[in-house]
């Protein structure tokens, strides 16, 4: 355990460098480093002193990552098994305060000063992402931690599931993984949000099994959907549907390319008694939106909830052509004075591209857009400013209206 703990070695920026950590952010990146002092072996901690010594913080090194450094601590605490504990007891404090904790973030990476680990709970069952080498060292320890803290707040956790299979480990030199951690236990989970229920599978679902980011966005659509026809595109399994046909839709079509989300969303409708009117079709929505227009088809409301068209820079010019293709043919399906919600799961896109985009797709169609409102990820996916791939989520509801 000792070992675990011990400061390895010091990284020395170059002068001029570390403008990241220096505004607040979390990451070192190689071209950043002028020498590493010490015998610090990958996933170890080490001290990051600017190029004329001065103190700057505690992370763990790993060579062959870019983000050479993730930064634990900006002061010169001991890192041990209470400044872990501290850490867990901050996350689960924040979230009392600001999220239904009923299925939650638990804790999100860098934004909750533990780099490289996500943790979401769904109902009584905790599912891990573990994405980098130091922090894989101590996720044993922060789980053990928080099932502690969570039980001395009344929320036991009968089962953990490993869902650490994302490409990115192999940046790290780790293997993707996926696994109980401890018992086995039924990966099916069911919970509730917004009043809707649904069967998570934590096992085989994307990431970790469910998108609990757009939480409170589901909630926001609620109002827009009585009585309404919606079409909701990229549906995964059903949530923006559901929630349209809980809050008194007269119909809802959710679209989906996987035959197992459709399926999955198909389930989420009869356990919610909503299957005689939200009907799910598993279609390519860039083929399906054409086909639509060409039958004049009109919805009171589209939803679009697209998976992140882009996750480099280097792929950005496609994602927006995507964007655009999307939002302009939703706008053409949109009744005059009816509504589209559309939103950006890739902080590449960033808020000011994303609008830009949508502008784009209303001036090409000739329609004019009346914000209603903008919002990001639910609080339980904390922006931490000077961390930019903490603010990833853009979300819009706009009124769609013809050229007058």
């Amino acid at each position: 355990m000792e070992d675990l703990f011990k400061i390895c070695g010091i990284v020395n920026l170059k002068k001029g460098e570390g403008r990241t950590i220096k505004a607040g952010g979390m990451w070192v990146y190689d071209n950043e480093i002028e020498s590493i002092m010490g015998d610090a072996p990958d996933g170890t901690l080490v001290e990051v002193h600017d190029f004329d010594g001065y103190f700057m913080g505690i992370g763990f090194i790993n060579r062959r990552s870019k983000l050479t450094v993730r930064m634990m601590s900006r002061h010169q605490h001991v890192i041990d098994e209470d400044f872990i504990e501290q850490r867990v007891r901050d996350c689960v404090e924040y979230r009392k305060h600001t999220v239904d904790m009923s299925s939650c973030r638990l804790v999100f990476g860098e934004a909750d000063f533990l780099p490289g680990i996500v943790i979401d709970k769904f109902s009584d069952v905790l599912v891990v992402e573990s994405l980098a080498l130091g922090i894989d060292r101590f996720k044993p320890m922060i789980v053990d931690k928080l099932k502690k803290v969570l039980a001395e707040n009344g929320m036991n956790i009968r089962g953990v599931y490993e869902r650490s299979d994302a490409k990115v480990r192999l940046n790290e030199g780790l293997e993707r993984f996926k696994g109980f951690i401890g018992e086995e236990f039924d990966t099916k989970v069911m919970i509730e949000e917004n009043g809707v229920k649904y069967y998570v599978d934590v096992q085989d679902g994307q990431k970790t099994g469910f998108f609990l980011d757009q939480k409170y966005n589901r909630k926001a659509i609620w109002k827009i959907c009585p009585d309404a026809k919606v079409l909701d595109c990229f549906t995964h399994t059903g949530s923006f549907a559901l929630n349209a046909g809980m809050a008194g839709a007269a119909s809802v079509l959710g679209v989906d390319a996987s035959e197992l989300g459709v399926e999955q969303a198909r389930e989420n409708a009869k356990l919610n008694g909503l299957e005689d009117r939200v009907s799910f079709v598993c279609r390519d929505v860039f083929e399906l939106l054409p086909e639509l227009e060409k039958k004049g088809e009109k919805f009171d409301f589209v939803i679009l909830d697209p998976p992140a068209f882009t996750k480099s820079r280097s792929s950005i010019k496609n994602a927006v052509k995507g964007y655009r293709e999307i939002n302009l043919r939703a706008m053409k399906l949109v009744k005059d004075g009816g509504y589209l919600a559309t939103c950006s799961c890739s902080h590449f896109m960033d808020t000011e591209l994303f609008t830009k985009t949508i502008g784009e797709a209303a001036r090409n169609v000739h329609k004019r857009l009346r914000q209603i409102e903008f919002r990001t990820q639910a609080p339980d996916h904390p922006v931490l400013w000077a961390s930019d791939s903490s603010l990833y989520l853009k979300f819009y509801i706009f009124q769609v209206v013809d050229e007058r």
